[in-house]
């Protein structure tokens, strides 16, 4: 068989150099000694380097991409007979290159640090191989003695790429360096072929890892949406804590979550508040925390510095504290509470609207957490931005929930006002001009409710117990307006004022849903309706009683804020939100509704 071009080229380098040395080989014999070489050695030689290419490729694409990148670092020092190797990757951000992994273990990362960096920036740079056959001579290395204390004189440096498929986002840049004993070490054109190729294989595991992880990612967000989806398209009332708690199950292959908590931002940015946790006992809903606290501030204001510290990792689209125990961002008491239930990771994400940090959730895991990959911050924040929309559709429903009672009384009392007005002498002076008192009080609390939607409102000290007798003369007036008459109203003793801090709004609302509620029990053949206002302690207190019980079953399905009706939903909800308790008793044919919310200066 003819050789091939190469083959011929082989056969005349060979003749060649050995007609310098007096040996004639007539060509028969060149023709065989190459088929030999073919077979014998250049098979063996590209089949090796197949073999290390595929060993390459053969990486788990599940290992983080630190992991892979080690074992790029063992494969290749291993098939080059090489002493170690170090992964170098550029952060454009600080336009830097920082060490990424090494194999073996033979340095820590740490001390490799400054190690062969300037060298790995003129890689970068230009985008070629580096190669030095004595480290002592290149001004470039610049800890030619550390290294040469190691017994290693020599390396090379070859450049490679790391894929990202986002459109936002650039391919990132590495370099592979590869250090050996050998002093004047003769680097072969071969020799340097195997790294490039071995190098370049580290772009397809690495492509691999990213197309798995973003078919995971997309499988997680799907699932996590469709949540929402399928109430919504089953026409069920949202219930925020459900969400809440049949997405959270969908994390787990990202981080087993001991706890999760939704906090919402105050409009002056002063404070947040604790929205709804998993699992929710024990959480404190409605719990108000400073934001001057340094871990809150760097959640929700986003001023840096960022990048990774000892015990955190702090980016604009996370907070993840690794070392609760040391972490200089959390309070005494935050890491006391956080070592009684051994959480070892602490993940925080900042929600935006309008580039600004309105909601934030914080991740609890007695697992150490190191890192997450964009993919999995992508999926925390997909689920955030989910619960938003759950805990606006909830709020939007009670809102809505709660315009019937103000359009109640503003329709009844209007139609009064028009019957008083049809009277020639006004003989009714005195109720009409209560009657329009009362309807531009309701249509006021009309235009509250709806600006409540958008999060409109301040907080402010009120009496407790004059808004629960304005609440209870509204009440009066619209059950003679709904025709039930049999109802005596009876005010105890209504100590005043009662100072509590809240929403008006919300203290109305809670208000209007008891009353109203206690109103419709009463049974179709009347009985009593009174309130009564004290305190105890440094609590203020008020009392709702009712004629009529409520079954034992559905007292308990109230005070867990799980009863049919929507009210004492949003009531449950607004008193944890005011920090205040609520409880329920029944006895000899009546039944108690008590709230107790914590007294405030006036």
């Amino acid at each position: 068989m003819k050789p091939s071009e190469f083959g011929q080229l082989f056969c005349e380098c060979i003749n060649s150099h050995l007609k310098e040395k007096g040996v004639l080989f007539a060509p028969e014999d060149l023709e065989a000694l190459f088929n030999r070489v073919e077979k014998e050695l250049i098979y063996d030689c590209v089949h090796e380097v197949v073999r290390l290419a595929e060993g390459i490729l053969e990486i788990d694409p599940s290992c983080s991409e630190k992991e892979i990148l080690r074992s790029v670092a063992r494969n290749i020092v291993l098939s080059l007979d090489g002493e170690f190797a170090s992964i170098w990757i550029y952060d454009s951000e600080w336009n830097e290159t920082v060490v990424f992994g090494s194999y073996p273990l033979l340095l820590e990362d740490h001390a490799l640090a400054s190690l062969g960096q300037e060298v790995s920036m003129e890689v970068i740079a230009t985008g070629q191989n580096f190669l030095v056959p004595d480290l002592s001579q290149e001004r470039k290395f610049t800890h030619a003695d550390r290294i040469g204390k190691l017994g290693i004189h020599s390396m090379m440096a070859i450049p490679f790429s790391l894929p990202r498929f986002s459109i936002k986002e650039i391919d990132i840049q590495g370099v592979l360096q590869i250090y050996f004993r050998e002093k004047d070490r003769n680097f072969t054109p071969l020799e340097t072929e195997i790294a490039e190729v071995l190098s370049r294989r580290v772009s397809h595991v690495i492509a691999r890892k990213r197309i798995k992880d973003l078919q995971k990612s997309h499988l997680i967000k799907d699932r996590i949406a469709e949540h929402l989806f399928l109430k919504l398209a089953r026409q069920e009332r949202i219930k925020f804590k459900d969400v809440f708690n049949a997405v959270i199950p969908e994390l787990a292959e990202i981080m087993k979550i001991q706890r999760c908590a939704l906090f919402s931002v105050s409009e002056d940015r002063e404070s947040v508040t604790l929205e709804a946790g998993f699992p929710e006992s024990g959480h404190g809903i409605g719990k108000v925390f400073s934001a001057g606290a340094p871990y809150i501030d760097a959640v929700i204001n986003n001023k840096g510095p960022f990048g990774e510290f000892e015990n955190e990792m702090i980016y604009p689209s996370h907070l993840l504290i690794r070392n609760p125990g040391e972490s200089q961002l959390l309070p005494p008491e935050v890491k006391q509470f956080l070592g009684t239930q051994e959480i070892h990771s602490v993940l925080y994400i900042p929600l935006r609207v309008d580039e600004a940090t309105k909601y934030f959730l914080a991740f609890d895991a007695q697992a150490y957490h190191k890192q997450f990959t964009e993919e999995e911050i992508e999926i925390f924040d997909l689920f955030g931005k989910e619960l938003m929309k759950a805990l606006k559709m909830e709020r939007m429903g009670d809102t809505l929930h709660d315009f019937k009672n103000p359009a109640i009384a503003a329709a009844g009392f209007a139609r009064r006002v028009q019957k008083i007005l049809e009277g020639k002498d006004f003989p009714e002076k005195e109720a009409a001009d209560r009657s329009l008192e009362i309807i531009m009080n309701e249509c006021s609390r009309l235009q509250e409710l709806a600006l409540a939607l958008h999060g409109e409102g301040r907080e402010c000290v009120v009496d407790m117990a004059e808004i629960l007798r304005k609440r209870f003369l509204i009440n009066e007036e619209a059950l003679k307006e709904s025709g039930k008459r049999n109802v005596q109203l009876v005010q105890k003793e209504v100590a005043s004022p009662l100072w509590v801090r809240c929403y008006p709004l919300h203290m109305e609302r809670v208000f209007d849903n008891l009353l109203n509620n206690a109103s419709n029990a009463i049974p179709d053949e009347g009985g009593e309706l009174s309130i009564r206002t004290f305190q105890r302690e440094m609590w203020a207190v008020a009392e709702i009683v009712n004629t009529g019980e409520i079954p034992e079953e559905e007292r308990e399905r109230c005070l867990r804020g799980e009863s049919r009706g929507r009210g004492m939903n949003i009531t449950n909800r607004l008193v944890k939100q005011m920090g205040g308790i609520i409880w329920m008793e029944c006895q000899e044919g009546r039944t108690k509704f008590g709230i107790m919310l914590p007294m405030a200066r006036p």
